[in-house]
C-alpha cells in the first residue's frame, strides 16, 4: 500500500506541468532570494549585511503583496487570464520574503532577545506595525491551500480581503522607517490606492467593455 502510494505521488510529480506565466512567475519571485544569497556569499552585501538583508527582504515582501493585489484586477479588467492561476503562488513568496525580514530582524540582529526586542518596540512604532503586519500576514498563508479554501466557505474570502490592510500596514511600516526619503513609500501607497479605485464596480465595469484585441493572443501565448 505504501509503495503504491509513492508511486502515485512521484507519478503526479512527474506529470506536474506548469504554463509559460507560471515558470516566468516563479523565476522572478525567486531572484531577489539568489541575488541576496549571491551577495552575501560574495561579501558585497554593504559594510553592514544585516540590515542589507533586512531592507532587501522587507521591500521585496511589499513589492510582492502588492503584485499579489494587482493580479486581480490584471485578470477581471485587463482579460489576462493567466494571472489568476498564480494569485497563490506570489501570496506565499510575499510571506516568504515577510519571514525571512521577520527573522533577520529577530534571530540574526537581536538574538531572539526578546527583552531587548519588546523594548525596542515600546519605543519605535514601526516595528509595533510592521509585527501586526506579519502576524496578519500568517493566516493567509496557512489557509491558501485548496483544503482550507473549502474548509472556511464564504469566510475565506473575507480573510483573504484583509491583504489590502496588511499590505497597507506593511507601507506604513516602512513609511516610518525610511523616515526622511519617503518617495519610495509613497508610490507603494498610490499603487494600493489605484488597485483599490480598481475595484470599484464602475471602474471595473469601464474597463471591461474595453479590454484590448491583442489580450487573446497573449493569453494563449503564457498559457502553453
Amino acid at each position: 500500500m505504501r509503495a503504491w502510494t509513492c508511486a502515485r505521488t512521484i507519478r503526479g510529480l512527474v506529470t506536474l506541468r506548469f504554463n509559460r506565466f507560471q515558470i516566468l512567475t516563479h523565476l522572478l519571485c525567486l531572484l531577489p532570494f539568489v541575488w541576496l544569497v549571491a551577495g552575501y556569499a560574495a561579501d558585497s552585501l554593504t559594510a553592514d549585511p544585516i540590515q542589507a538583508v533586512t531592507q532587501r527582504t522587507g521591500q521585496t515582501a511589499i513589492r510582492l503583496l502588492l503584485i499579489g493585489l494587482a493580479l486581480t484586477p490584471v485578470n477581471t479588467v485587463l482579460g489576462f487570464k493567466p494571472a489568476r492561476q498564480v494569485k497563490r503562488a506570489v501570496g506565499l513568496y510575499a510571506f516568504f520574503y515577510a519571514l525571512l525580514h521577520f527573522l533577520t530582524f529577530s534571530v540574526l540582529d537581536y538574538g531572539l532577545w526578546f527583552y531587548e526586542i519588546l523594548r525596542e518596540m515600546s519605543e519605535k512604532r514601526y516595528l509595533v506595525v510592521g509585527l501586526a503586519a506579519f502576524l496578519l500576514l500568517l493566516p493567509l498563508a496557512v489557509t491558501s491551500t485548496r483544503g482550507w479554501k473549502k474548509r472556511l466557505g464564504v469566510w475565506w474570502k473575507r480573510i483573504h480581503r484583509s491583504a489590502y490592510v496588511i499590505t497597507a500596514l506593511a507601507i506604513l511600516h516602512y513609511l516610518w522607517v525610511v523616515k526622511a526619503d519617503i518617495r519610495l513609500p509613497v508610490v507603494y501607497a498610490l499603487i494600493l490606492l489605484v488597485l483599490l479605485i480598481l475595484r470599484l464596480p464602475p471602474v471595473k465595469q469601464w474597463f471591461l467593455v474595453r479590454q484590448p484585441a491583442w489580450i487573446e493572443p497573449v493569453n494563449q501565448f503564457f498559457s502553453r
